[in-house]
């Protein structure tokens, strides 16, 4: 039942939450990937949750995985600040890794995590799937081909109602919107509007544990472009990004995975002229950046081309500037306080 073909990348899944049932459902669907192993600190619920999704091998703990040497790649579903540790181990235990946005819990980490990468001549990848949707390519097409003309201002929000799970309030975890939330439209910005920024100005409203409940985020770049980002745990909002040019604009419905994009320009008379673009179909969304992690491995790579390093690097500066201002120092960052 479980025969590999010899194509096939064998992955092992390290945490077996929410987002790790996702994982699995989309190896499932694609052929020339295996849903080879999970890991769990508890093995009855790593044995439910082969079961349950079809995989052949379930491990009581996350070592036993790592030194499983049949598996070609390790998917991290850990909350944050487990993402730097078991990257460290499993990199150390010669596995390649997808670890799961947000990257780290801050740049010392990241680095520490891409270094060991680039020593063990091993891939590293962050799990951000944006970067990878085949909506980033359109995105970037239509900007770069001035469609709407010189890029101006961007806007874009995120919320959902997920502020009684435990993991976005626990300060232990790296709880909060800006690792889990912000860091997508802080990616979304990115993506269009690049990285040379002269300032932030950001807020927070705090939870109760002293996390960061709601963002506001504003970006100002040396170009004079500005970005103006909102996120919350505690409602869902519209999820909509729009890029402003000298020439109209474009709407993205959902930055988190973009479902709709519409373009609008105007004629001579001054008349709207709205153009809906299509977006490929797709199964989870998550097969993109899986697919890129065996195309870099089959090409001896330690890094992605849809989300490099620096990219990674970059964005995880980013955050750090933005929770400085926030004020905000997790229990685990021992060397920041």
């Amino acid at each position: 039942m479980f025969e590999r073909k010899e194509k096939n990348m064998r992955v092992g899944i390290i945490g077996a939450g929410g987002i790790a049932v996702k994982m699995a459902e989309t190896i499932s669907y694609l052929e020339d990937v295996e849903n080879y192993a999970i890991a769990s600190r508890n093995i009855e619920k790593a044995k439910e949750f082969a079961k349950i999704n079809n995989i052949s091998t379930a491990y009581g703990s996350y070592e036993e995985l790592l030194a499983d040497e049949r598996v070609d790649l390790v998917y991290i579903a850990l909350p944050h600040s487990h993402h730097h540790e078991w990257t460290l181990k499993a990199l150390n235990a010669g596995r390649n890794v997808l670890c799961e946005k947000a990257f780290a819990v801050n740049i010392a980490e990241a680095e520490e995590m891409i270094s060991l990468a680039k020593e063990k001549k091993l891939l590293l990848a962050e799990a951000i799937w944006t970067r990878y949707m085949p909506s980033r390519k359109i995105i970037d097409h239509l900007v770069s081909e001035g469609v709407i003309g010189e890029i101006k201002t961007i806007s874009a929000n995120l919320g959902y109602k997920i502020s009684q799970n435990d993991r976005l309030t626990n300060p232990a975890l790296a709880g909060g919107c800006l690792l889990d939330l912000t860091v997508y439209p802080l990616n979304f910005a990115s993506m269009v509007l690049g990285n040379e920024i002269k300032r932030f100005v950001s807020s927070c409203v705090y939870t109760d544990t002293g996390v960061d409940g709601q963002d506001s985020v504003m970006v100002e770049y040396t170009g004079g472009q500005m970005a103006s980002l909102f996120t919350t745990m505690y409602e869902l909002t519209d999820r909509r990004g729009i890029i402003y040019g000298t020439k109209g604009r474009i709407e993205v419905l959902n930055i988190n995975n973009p479902e709709k994009i519409t373009v609008c320009t105007f004629d001579e008379n001054g008349n709207e002229i709205i153009r809906n673009i299509e977006i490929p179909k797709q199964f989870t969304g998550y097969e993109y950046e899986v697919t890129a992690c065996k195309r870099a491995i089959e090409a001896g790579l330690t890094e992605c081309g849809e989300m490099p390093h620096s990219e990674t690097l970059e964005i995880m500066r980013q955050m750090d500037e933005i929770r400085k201002q926030f004020g905000i120092v997790y229990p685990t960052e021992h060397n920041l306080r």
